[in-house]
């Protein structure tokens, strides 16, 4: 995978980051790879808070809100552009 599908792969969801991950060019959308695994990350915390019945709402409205990101991150992927996103753009696991 090139360097754009790979970007945009890392935004989908995680079975498709870790296909990016191990298949595609990890070099050239590093970026975009550790902005991917934020969301996935934050989607996965947000799902198992959204099981305890008053804090489900705002898990609810913050997966809304993921959700908008990983768009802003296709949509900068494919234009081939490393815009951080909003709140979590800062944030750095891969190296």
């Amino acid at each position: 995978m090139n360097k754009k599908v790979t970007s945009i792969f890392a935004y989908i969801g995680i079975l498709f980051w870790l296909i990016a991950f191990l298949a595609g060019d990890k070099e050239g959308a590093k970026f975009h790879l550790n902005q991917g695994l934020v969301l996935a990350i934050a989607n996965i915390i947000l799902g198992v808070l959204a099981v305890i019945p008053i804090v489900g709402i705002l898990a609810g409205i913050a997966s809304f809100v993921v959700f908008i990101f990983a768009i802003m991150g296709i949509v900068n992927a494919a234009k081939d552009e490393e815009k951080p996103l909003p709140l979590i753009g800062s944030i750095q696991i891969l190296k």
